[in-house]
């Protein structure tokens, strides 16, 4: 007896059981997550890497390149979102795009979270933009003149307050000079005092400005601080403020004319030792601050802990009041209490 097989359809490369078997979709799901997870995470990661690395390449049309390098360690919160929210999605794509910023934030900002503190220096400075409209200039003062300063420097410095400071500082610091709406108050003697110029009146008017006219405007002078270690040349500045509008963006003209002013005069300064105090409405990341910070060191970087951001005093989000120095080094800087100013006093102290 011939027995036959029974018929059998020939097996195909996919059969419609496999195509369509509801518990193969979950494995080809989860093989094709990790990589597709967080694309959207990954570009946001590789932009803001990218944007921290050539910040110098933005244009600065309207300000915008000194806007972005004003706010530049903000970076870093964005990176931090982008982490937590590539965690929360199991994306290693995202992972792996985010080594590229927190690589570059780390070696633009990373040296700034270790305290780099000293010993004690041998001349301490501190520098305060005391506002103009400040309610309380008399508690200003008298904070500022506890603070153990030998060097103090005041911006912003109001005509009906003057009078105001100089009573209330008169009995720590000996020696003092106000030009205009900057001053300073010295526990050592000060001699060579005189106003920088700063271009705060700019075009053939301001020119044809006599000095009388120009001096109750001035907001930028130099002393010599007679120390039992040799001369220190002193600066006070206050650049010009930025501002944000809708017809011209990240408004800088004014603090970018002031700035390259006076980066000329320090090119000028043939001092050994140089000291500028003051509020630079600017970073030192700023591009437009690099005549001056290409040839003075800030003290915060060298000695301070964290960021040291001094504004707005009641959030501060940067530090645009400035310690910059050349032929000292800073051992200790620091942002000192709030008073009745919008912004932060800073300190620093020296040695050489």
């Amino acid at each position: 007896m011939k027995l036959t097989p029974p018929l059998t359809e020939p097996a195909s490369a996919a059969s419609p059981t496999t195509a369509t078997d509801p518990a193969a979709a979950p494995v080809r799901d989860a093989a094709a997550g990790p990589r597709r997870r967080g694309r959207v995470l990954a570009v946001l990661a590789l932009a803001a890497g990218a944007l921290m690395a050539l910040h110098a390449w933005i244009p600065d049309v309207g300000g915008l390149g000194s806007l972005v390098e004003s706010f530049l360690p903000w970076c870093g919160a964005v990176v931090a979102v982008l982490l937590v929210l590539a965690v929360l999605r199991r994306s290693a794509t995202a992972l792996v795009a985010l080594l590229l910023p927190v690589t570059v934030w780390l070696s633009l900002f990373g040296g700034l979270l270790v305290d780099k503190s000293g010993p004690a220096g041998t001349l301490t400075v501190a520098s305060h933009n005391v506002g103009a409209a400040n309610p309380d200039p008399a508690g200003t003062a008298r904070a500022l003149a506890a603070s153990g300063a030998d060097v103090l420097a005041l911006e912003e410095v109001a005509a009906q307050a003057r009078g105001t400071y100089e009573r209330e500082l008169a009995g720590t610091y000996p020696h003092r000079t106000v030009l205009g709406t900057v001053g300073l108050w010295s526990r050592l003697p000060l001699s060579d005092v005189r106003p920088v110029d700063t271009a705060v009146d700019a075009g053939p008017l301001g020119d044809a400005k006599p000095e009388s006219a120009r001096l109750p405007h001035n907001r930028a002078l130099r002393a010599t601080v007679a120390t039992d270690r040799g001369p220190l040349a002193v600066y006070v500045a206050h650049l010009g403020s930025v501002r944000v509008t809708p017809r011209t963006g990240f408004w800088t003209d004014a603090r970018n004319r002031n700035a390259e002013a006076l980066g000329a005069a320090l090119a000028a300064e043939r001092g050994e030792r140089v000291v500028l105090l003051g509020d630079l409405n600017g970073t030192v990341d700023d591009r437009a601050l690099s005549g001056i910070t290409s040839r003075l060191r800030p003290a915060q970087e060298e000695a301070g802990d964290g960021f040291g951001f001094t504004w707005p005093a009641s959030f501060p989000v940067a530090r645009i009041d400035q310690i910059l120095v050349r032929g000292v080094q800073p051992s200790r800087a620091r942002v000192l209490a709030a008073t009745g100013s919008d912004h932060l006093p800073v300190a620093a102290e020296l040695r050489w």
